[in-house]
Formats: structure tokens, C-alpha cells, sequence
């Protein structure tokens, strides 16, 4: 079925618009949860969340990707999902992952956050729009959609240290192109 008949289901408040939906898209939002969750039941708690996150939320907003906003949808409700199980413990996983990038990505906090968040956005999107396919297919693969090191060295068939030497040259050159741009680090 296509997007538009998806949505068109969602805003008539016809169930269907949930069967469709995870026949469609589950196995996508299943790849962005199950990256950044390890608990497979926790990947599966986080799909019905963003099923009904879109239930509740599609009337009266219309999104123009329904796959890029239930990845959006999926992504956040895991991150917060991780967050909330790992409140008290120490786990490698996101942490590595969000620790990779936290010396070219400014601390959020403050007044004017929004804006500055939107900003920070446009540059990276600018950054990423400059680099080759594969590079940029890479870096939104590890740092979107959480995809393990080696499982993207595996895809490649190259060394994970071949794969973690390009993330660090790729991180380390977002962090020359926005302190070009004044962004504070």
C-alpha cells in the first residue's frame, strides 16, 4: 500500500492504518530499534510504542516520508527506552556510540538550544550533502541508525579497524568543517 493510502487511513482513524503500517514498515523500524536496543523484546515494545506514537500523532500532522518519520519515531522512543533501562548501569553500546561523537557535536543546554540546535543541524546535513556516497552512507549508518562497527566492516568486507579509522577521519573532519563555521564544540 502506498504512503499517502497510510496516512489517508490514519486520518480517517481506520485501524487498518496500524496493520498497514507494520506490514510495511516493520522490519525497518525493527533494524532502527534492535540497533540501539539489545533486548529483542525491548525492540518489539519500542515498534508498538511507535505505532501508536503515529496513531496519535498523524491527525493532524501529515509527514511528507512516512519511513523517515516512523524512523525518527522509532529511533527516539528507543534512545529513551535505553536511557530509562540504563538509568543506573554502565553499558557500552550507545554509550561508545554517542561518546564517538561527542567531541565534534556540541553539549546541548541553554536558552537559545533550538535555534542552535537547528543550526547545528543545517551544517551537518551541508557537511554530510559534501561527502562521497559511500562515506555519508557510513556515517548516517553508524551515528543514525546505530549499526555496530562490525557488522559494517562485515558488510563491506573490510577490517573493523579499516571501518573505525574512515568514522574517526569522517568525525574528525565534521569537527574542522564547524569549528570553520563558528560552532562552538
Amino acid at each position: 500500500m502506498e504512503d499517502s493510502a497510510i496516512i489517508d487511513l490514519f486520518n480517517r482513524r481506520d485501524e487498518q492504518a496500524i496493520a498497514e503500517t507494520a506490514a510495511k514498515y516493520a522490519a525497518y523500524c525493527g533494524a532502527v530499534a534492535g540497533n540501539i536496543l539489545t533486548l529483542r523484546e525491548d525492540a518489539e515494545e519500542c515498534l508498538n510504542d511507535t505505532w501508536l506514537a503515529a496513531w496519535n500523532d498523524i491527525p493532524p500532522s501529515r509527514p511528507a516520508s512516512l519511513k523517515s518519520y516512523l524512523g525518527r519515531l522509532t529511533r527516539n522512543l528507543a534512545i529513551s527506552r535505553w536511557r530509562w533501562a540504563h538509568a543506573e548501569k554502565r553499558y557500552s553500546g550507545l554509550e561508545l556510540l554517542l561518546s564517538e561523537l561527542e567531541d565534534c557535536v556540541p553539549a546541548r543546554g541553554g536558552v537559545e538550544e533550538q535555534v542552535e540546535v537547528q543550526e547545528l543541524g543545517g551544517f551537518i546535513s551541508k557537511w554530510l550533502d559534501n561527502l562521497n556516497p559511500d562515506d555519508r552512507r557510513l556515517f548516517v549508518r553508524r551515528y543514525w541508525y546505530g549499526v555496530r562497527v562490525r557488522d559494517l566492516a562485515a558488510e563491506a568486507r573490510v577490517r573493523e579497524n579499516s571501518i573505525a579509522q574512515r568514522l574517526f577521519r569522517l568525525r574528525r573532519e565534521l569537527r574542522r568543517c564547524l569549528e570553520q563555521e563558528g560552532v562552538a564544540l
